[in-house]
């Protein structure tokens, strides 16, 4: 078993089209992203007598209280050596902790797409990970099989949703464009800001957006939907098409005209859009448990749940200290956890 730096885009990628069970987080332009915002990145590949079996996207993340590296959603393993999981991550966690060394980082962060279970969570125990004081990406997440036909899609999903969006298809004021213009993601932060101060949750920069669209606009692998109402912008959403999968990435609205359903019309022509693209799933990203009532996100969780899906639970992010510089952000973020009820 043999780690090495995998330098072309079409092995990345090629490898990645035979995976099941992956996110865009894992995607050669995410790895563009990241290095757009500064960050350096390490693109790991595990071969086998010369077979590329794994591959993690790692990327070096400074933060104020401390150095670490990321695997976000990663590593991702061909499906067939699933019983493998532990031994390919020993060998990439030796390579990791090489480059903590070298780049004197306090720990490294895995926030994996394995399915939640006790085996797994055996597996990064054993290697002696705990569990982080918070996820940097979701860890619950729900998710749209989009294969069947339009008809068959709305009469999954609840009552009330397909209600409101056959009402916004009938109602003339109010339209969807889709745009690739970077000048629009204006329009899209002057609403995001506006969600920010609703829901009290620490934005993406500008910056940050524009850096995400400029890593996917050239694969054409990015969308910014806005819906209007009367010629007046009340919605907005980045979705990300990448490998048959669209990812609803970031979205914003005004609570202006309650009744008008833009937000959801806005959806369900992304996916209509994400079929034109013959995606096979549609993902609306984070989700929080039914229970969780008080959560701040539980009204996002039962708006996007009511389109029909399933949930997927991911395994916990797990932190693997490897300096004392590691502890005071440990009860630091627990502290900040509790304070914005999470």
């Amino acid at each position: 078993m043999e780690i090495l730096e995998v330098k072309e885009k079409k092995v990345w990628e090629d490898f990645l089209s035979g995976c099941k069970e992956k996110t865009f987080l894992q995607s050669w332009n995410w790895g563009e992203f990241n290095k757009r915002m500064f960050e350096r990145i390490w693109r790991l590949g595990v071969f086998v007598n010369d077979s590329l079996v794994s591959c993690a996207l790692v990327v070096k993340v400074k933060a104020k209280r401390g150095t670490f590296l990321l695997l976000p959603h990663g590593p991702i393993t061909i499906s067939n050596l699933k019983a493998q999981r532990s031994k390919i991550l020993k060998a990439i966690l030796k390579k990791l902790k090489e480059i903590t060394k070298e780049e004197k980082a306090s720990s490294i962060k895995i926030a994996p797409v394995w399915e939640r279970n006790e085996e797994n969570h055996e597996i990064f125990k054993n290697l002696g990970f705990r569990k982080a004081p918070i996820h940097i990406h979701p860890e619950l997440t729900w998710v749209l099989d989009i294969t069947s036909s339009e008809k068959e899609i709305l009469m999954q999903m609840r009552k009330t949703t397909r209600y409101l969006i056959r009402q916004g298809l009938k109602n003339k004021d109010l339209k969807i464009f889709q745009s690739q213009d970077l000048k629009d993601l204006e329009v899209f932060n002057k609403l995001y800001q506006e969600t920010v101060k609703r829901h009290h949750f620490i934005p993406f920069s500008l910056d940050y957006l524009r850096n995400e669209f400029l890593s996917f606009l050239p694969d054409n692998q990015i969308v910014l939907f806005i819906g209007k109402y009367k010629n007046e912008v009340l919605a907005s959403a980045v979705v990300v098409f990448w490998q048959g999968i669209a990812f609803y990435h970031h979205g914003a609205s005004l609570l202006k005209h309650p009744k008008i359903p833009v937000s959801y019309l806005l959806q369900w022509e992304a996916i209509r859009e994400a079929k034109r693209r013959d995606c096979y799933l549609y993902n609306f990203w984070g989700v929080v448990s039914t229970g969780e009532k008080s959560h701040p996100w539980a009204g996002l969780t039962l708006f996007k749940k009511g389109f029909g899906g399933r949930e997927k639970k991911y395994v916990k992010t797990q932190d693997l200290p490897l300096s004392w510089r590691y502890w005071p952000t440990y009860f630091f973020e627990k502290l900040r956890k509790k304070k914005r009820g999470f």
